[in-house]
């Protein structure tokens, strides 16, 4: 059902600066040319690379709006005004809450945190959260992860006597919100540094703030950085420049001293509590911190981050885990409606977009299924459900290339409010609303999608023998993380693979391969490798037909022994054979 996918070679980095980078630096021509290819092309940057400093964080103070928001918050503690702490449901919003919460909470003990209801309040600052703090006695809300487009709920707020300061990242729209203070490093009158931080980023940088303020010694919010690596994996913001600094020592507090919360996760996870990677980040810890506000509340997420005793946080994280397994489970069943939907021409559109809908289904999902169906059938998708009678509410993913948020924005009169980035967004509308959308949007996804958009692509890094797959490549190669958007896990091509003997399908529903690879003429570099959901490629491997691969090269470890595998990321079965 997975469209083949096409592979790119990258462009080569420049050979004599990758000849050169490599002699500076003693090692393999290969990985000196990834680090060309990063931009990376003297001693001094590859050391930069290689060796994070915490020194080179920017100034906090040169956000706009930041010395207005310590002030404010300064005043607060001062007068003993009540603060209350509030962020949005999902991993970074969470994540954001309990950073700021963990740091006040040394400042002053008037402090609480709010975390709206995905289903009865939708996503960001909301009317009944600012009824709730107005109702409590709270003066003062800092809203993390939202807010930038909440121009009415701020006035509103306003009028009842509570002011705000917005931490956001999200693109602001013209009019800025008249808060108190405004932290968004994508304001157009923002001078800050580095754009791409996520939303507990943008709160981390009013603590770092505040702490200079207090003359509170930056070493004290190291133990911070756990949760902002979370952020940084979760939401998928580029680990470049200031992000790659704060994952780097977010990784490394996450490893040795998690947070109780943290530490309760990883081991529910099944991760090695002293290797987690971002990947561990993306695809175990994050979606249990996000199945909490999917099936229940975001609160429950926000609890377990800010826990101190490992038995109530060890009782948190049962709870969150049990969300999880019950939304994997939901999922798998809307998944395969879905699919079946499409397949069967029931859908609401199918040519230009994936577009489904079913009133029955669970909101908390829909993104999720959103992007199983981009991987089935790669286009622009959005999945829909009824979210109160008469409306419906939608998630949309779209691929590479194609900025979905714009088409969304261009039927903007016919939605009640929506919101996102360039390849994910949300978006709600009435229900009699549903087909001008879906033959609308369709009509402009048309007129602007080509064909190279609706193929996917691996890109690939650079060829590969495994002969130079040796234990100081690995070393080195192992310095070039943390990966992410920015900075990827380099992408290898080896041909004429064959496997050792071993190969084996596996997995649940036998739709895995793990193999055991050798490389045409070199009968003495062999190594692991696993292909997930690649089973269809069994036959021809086991029968000792060659192939070739494209991977990345991980460490796996087993009671504590670091092992080399190749996680493969497609096969071709070479024609040049048959």
């Amino acid at each position: 059902m997975v469209k083949e996918r096409k592979w790119i070679m990258k462009e080569p980095a420049d050979p004599e600066t990758a000849s050169r980078l490599a002699s500076e630096l003693g090692i393999d021509p290969v990985l000196a040319g990834l680090l060309a290819q990063r931009g990376i092309e003297t001693f001094a940057q590859a050391r930069s690379f290689f060796r994070p400093d915490l020194n080179d964080l920017h100034d906090p103070f040169l956000m706009k709006d930041m010395d207005k928001a310590v002030a404010r918050i300064k005043r607060a503690v001062d007068e003993n005004t009540k603060i209350l702490v509030y962020g949005d449901y999902d991993v970074d919003g969470t994540t954001a809450v309990a950073l700021v919460y963990s740091f006040l909470k040394k400042l002053t003990s008037n402090l609480d945190f709010y975390i709206p209801d995905r289903y009865d309040e939708g996503y960001g600052l909301s009317l009944k959260g600012v009824d709730w703090a107005a109702e409590n006695g709270f003066g003062l809300i800092i809203a993390l992860d939202c807010g930038i487009k909440a121009n009415d709920k701020v006035a509103y707020a306003s009028g009842k006597g509570v002011d705000i300061i917005i931490c956001d990242h999200h693109l602001p729209e013209n009019e800025i919100p008249h808060a108190v203070a405004v932290l968004d490093p994508k304001r157009e009158d923002c001078g800050y540094p580095f754009e791409d931080l996520s939303g507990c980023g943008v709160g981390f940088k009013l603590v770092q703030a505040c702490a200079s303020c207090y003359g509170i010694p930056f070493g004290n919010l190291v133990s911070l950085l756990d949760l902002l690596v979370v952020s940084i994996a979760a939401d998928l913001v580029s680990v470049t420049g200031e992000n790659r600094i704060l994952a780097h020592y977010g990784l490394k507090q996450l490893n040795e001293h998690p947070r109780t919360g943290l530490s309760a996760m990883i081991r529910l996870s099944g991760v090695d509590p002293e290797h987690v990677t971002i990947d561990d980040i993306v695809f175990k810890i994050g979606p249990r911190i996000n199945a909490a506000g999917r099936m229940e509340s975001g609160r429950v997420a926000v609890e377990l981050l800010t826990a101190t005793d490992p038995e109530e946080a060890e009782k948190i994280g049962e709870e969150i885990n049990r969300y999880n397994n019950e939304r994997k489970n939901i999922d798998k069943e809307i998944t395969q409606q879905a699919l079946e939907m499409v397949q069967s021409g029931k859908c609401l559109s199918s040519e230009n977009a994936t577009i489904v809908y079913d009133p029955s289904w669970h909101k908390g999902v829909v993104g999720i299924v959103a992007s199983r169906l981009v991987e089935a059938f790669y286009k622009p998708t959005i999945v829909f459900t009824r979210s109160q009678p008469g409306m419906v509410t939608g998630s949309a993913r779209s691929v590479h290339g194609f900025d979905l948020y714009e088409a969304i924005e261009s039927c903007a009169d016919l939605l009640e409010n929506f919101g996102g980035h360039l390849y994910a967004a949300g978006l709600t509308l009435r229900e009699d609303r549903l087909q001008e959308f879906c033959s609308r949007i369709e009509k402009f996804i048309g007129g602007r999608i080509s064909t190279e958009m609706l193929t996917p692509v691996i890109y690939v890094d650079s060829k590969l023998d495994f002969v130079t797959i040796t234990p100081k490549f690995v070393r080195i190669l192992k310095q070039f993380q943390p990966f992410g958007p920015g900075n990827t896990a380099p992408v290898f091509l080896t041909e004429n693979v064959y496997d050792y003997g071993n190969g084996r399908k596996v997995g649940a529903n036998a739709g895995h391969l793990k193999l055991e690879l050798m490389q045409e003429s070199q009968y003495f570099h062999h190594f692991s490798a696993i292909a997930f959901n690649k089973a269809e490629h069994f036959e021809y491997i086991r029968s000792g037909n060659p192939v070739d691969i494209c991977y990345t090269i991980v460490e796996n470890f087993y009671r504590g022994v670091a092992n080399v595998q190749l996680r493969i990321k497609d096969i071709h079965e070479r024609e040049d054979f048959l």
